[in-house]
């Protein structure tokens, strides 16, 4: 039995040891969206249903390699570079519950900041986790998606974060989005974008 609890024990340890699960406590660990994304790295599921109203609740970080996040500071780094990002976010009026995105059955999308709303289309492609987001003819761009039944993060090349923040928000200035990019130059191969809650 004892040996049994051993094997148990290591076997979690190596599970939420190689996946991507941020926690800040041990509730944090055990909660829905963490153990499902656990459960999803592990049997490599990648269906994900998008359908339904997203608001945003803060800024999303990730690091292209574990091997960057040991070299960048690890998750103190991580932490630093996310409260940077939602004081930026929120300067130009992007905070929690400010913006939404809505997907529909019939893949198309709507982006809503404030009171001001825009449509388009989306493409979701589970070979490379991405999502293709057209906004009619104005701004196509890709992200990267984790998504389970609760939460969903889309991360962006910082390059194309900056495009999007700048097409949905009417108050961005020069200052912020220097800023960001600012932060993402110094932690080149890392990926920015939203969390988002259903």
């Amino acid at each position: 039995m004892k040996k049994y609890v051993l094997s148990l024990a290591i076997l979690s340890a190596f599970i939420f040891g190689t996946s991507n699960v941020q926690a800040q406590s041990l509730k944090d660990l055990f909660n829905k969206d963490n153990i499902e994304k656990v459960v999803n790295a592990v049997t490599g599921n990648k269906s994900i249903d998008m359908t339904g109203t997203w608001t945003y609740t803060g800024s999303a970080i990730e690091f292209e390699s574990d091997n960057f996040l040991k070299k960048a500071g690890g998750a103190a780094a991580a932490s630093l570079a996310e409260n940077k990002l939602d004081e930026q976010l929120a300067k130009i009026g992007i905070k929690d519950g400010q913006l939404s995105f809505t997907f529909n059955a019939d893949s198309t999308f709507t982006s809503t900041i404030g009171k001001r709303s825009m449509q388009g289309t989306y493409s979701y492609d589970a070979a490379t986790n991405q999502v293709q987001l057209k906004y009619l003819r104005l701004l196509n761009m890709n992200a990267k998606v984790n998504c389970t039944s609760n939460s969903m993060e889309l991360l962006f090349n910082s390059d194309k974060l900056l495009k999007l923040i700048t097409f949905l928000s009417s108050k961005s200035s020069n200052t912020t989005l220097k800023t960001i990019s600012s932060l993402a130059d110094s932690y080149d191969g890392m990926m920015l974008g939203l969390e988002l809650k259903k």
